[in-house]
């Protein structure tokens, strides 16, 4: 099998904003293994776990440059991450499979063996994926002038994977591929008086057209509930997904939880949370956010006063829109609940 091997050196002169440093103790977590060796299912951050007591600052500390390498996520499984103790500070060390033949230092140098497909990834990405290319943030009225549903020839009520569809006002100037939506609930903003900001479109199904005219043909490929007369469709993305270097925001975010992905009230580690803050607030993929409850608790005389506020997790940014973002739970260490405060971490 012929190889290629890559080997990308990344200059400490050329570093910005992720320079490469020695890993001090105060990192560490106080059970840090002396070795690991990756196994399938794994992810960068739980590797990271097992050594730091901040995981999301893997690529601060393996010196990786998130404007240079989009994507330097090549660990496979069978690797080894060894953790070295230097004079100059301790190291974490990559020793690749196949007996160590390759041994890499992940600061400041990388080295990628693109002849392995099963690199693990920077977090679970069958979690958000569905988050990159389905559910939407709208703006008021953002449906009203898309493509809609006229029904079936024989007059079906609900719609579903297999049905021809007829389709009004489908340009034939963005592709074949669509997605079918209906606008869900509003999101408000309840640093701004409950404004709304805009509406989560929920997602129904995929359709490809067969045919475009005034009234277009479409089949529906794929439904996962109910399709109706009406429902609206939008072109169907790429995929947007790229492994993301997590990193702390560089300007201040203070922003709040406003809705969970499935309606439920407490929040844990796995969910999909929906932010007030987006590209307009400096938010971006691959941020890092820690979040802060907010409670209160009554005195003997009646009166409601503010308790300190308690961290109580961290968020990873993985989808942004103008005023809002979309992010992932990672850690939860006490009950995260809609309304609880995010900032830098």
């Amino acid at each position: 099998m012929r190889k290629h091997i890559i080997s990308i050196v990344l200059c400490l002169g050329l570093l910005t904003a992720l320079s490469a440093k020695a890993v001090d103790n105060s990192m560490l977590r106080n059970d840090v293994p002396s070795r690991y060796q990756v196994v399938e299912g794994d992810t960068l951050w739980d590797i990271a776990a097992r050594f730091l007591k901040e995981p999301w600052r893997w690529p601060e500390i393996w010196g990786l440059n998130r404007e240079q390498l989009k994507n330097p996520h090549k660990i496979y499984p069978g690797d080894t991450i060894i953790l070295q103790k230097t004079l100059q500070g301790n190291r974490l060390q990559l020793i690749k499979g196949k007996g160590g033949r390759r041994t890499v230092k992940l600061s400041p140098q990388i080295r990628i063996d693109q002849t392995k497909l099963n690199a693990i990834p920077s977090i679970p990405a069958a979690v958000i994926e569905p988050f990159l290319s389905q559910p939407l943030v709208v703006e008021k009225n953002g449906l009203g002038l898309a493509p809609y549903l006229l029904g079936t020839s024989d007059n079906r009520v609900v719609l579903s994977a297999g049905n021809t569809v007829y389709v009004a006002n489908m340009p034939d100037n963005l592709g074949k591929a669509w997605q079918i939506f209906r606008t869900g609930k509003a999101l408000r903003d309840p640093d701004r008086n409950n404004q709304v900001m805009g509406f989560e479109a929920e997602y129904l199904g995929n359709a490809s057209v067969k045919g475009f005219d005034e009234i277009s043909t479409a089949v529906i490929t794929h439904s996962t509930q109910e399709i109706l007369k009406g429902d609206r469709l939008v072109p169907a993305p790429g995929l947007i997904f790229n492994n993301y270097a997590p990193h702390a925001p560089n300007i201040f975010v203070d922003g709040r939880i406003i809705s969970v992905y499935g309606g439920v009230t407490e929040i844990s580690r796995g969910a999909i949370v929906t932010l007030n803050k987006g590209i307009r607030d400096g938010l971006e993929m691959g941020h890092v956010l820690a979040v802060y409850r907010r409670s209160q608790t009554r005195l003997p005389d009646g009166k409601m006063v503010e308790l300190p506020e308690e961290r109580t997790g961290l968020v990873f940014v993985f989808r942004v829109f103008d005023q809002l973002s979309y992010a992932l739970v990672v850690r939860g260490t006490g009950t995260i609940k809609i309304l609880d405060a995010v900032r830098n971490p």
